[in-house]
């Protein structure tokens, strides 16, 4: 219900048809990394590390978004598999910089093709114009939302 008694209409709800898109698109991704054995924020985490090498655990947290403890579970795991490498001591304060080993490149270029299938499926009924309107409006809502939080 609306703030006025008045019922909201799902299906012109921007809301709720974000979070559909995103149940969508999390289902679907789901879908094409589970074959590979890799979960969506196990991906997440490889693809961070290929972009920004040498993050801390907290940094990829963030960045998966999952707490710190479930990605330092994470990153123990893909340690243990030989997916990344951190030192034995953090050089600095108590971080512990993750890397991708060769392993991991070579299962994140899988995962990331995997995935790009999921977004080209996804955008396949919109024009280019209409893929950068999407992409601006997104990024107009999230700066929106952040910007209010913010000041909050």
């Amino acid at each position: 219900m609306s703030q006025n008694g008045d019922a909201i209409d799902l299906d012109k709800s921007l809301g709720y048809l974000l979070k559909e898109a995103s149940s969508a698109l999390r289902a679907a991704m789901e879908e094409v990394l589970r074959p590979l054995r890799m979960t969506i924020t196990h991906y997440s985490c490889l693809e961070l590390l290929a972009q920004r090498p040498g993050l801390s655990n907290s940094e990829l947290a963030r960045g998966a978004f999952v707490t710190r403890q479930s990605m330092n579970v994470l990153l123990r795991t893909l340690e243990r598999d030989g997916y990344v490498t951190r030192p034995a001591e953090a050089p600095v304060g108590k971080v512990l910089p993750a890397r991708l080993t060769p392993r991991g490149r070579e299962s994140l270029e899988k995962a990331s093709k995997a995935v790009r299938s999921v977004e080209v499926r996804m955008l396949a009924g919109l024009t280019e114009a209409e893929r950068s309107d999407a992409l601006r409006i997104l990024r107009s809502m999230i700066h929106s939302l952040r910007d209010d939080n913010d000041g909050a």
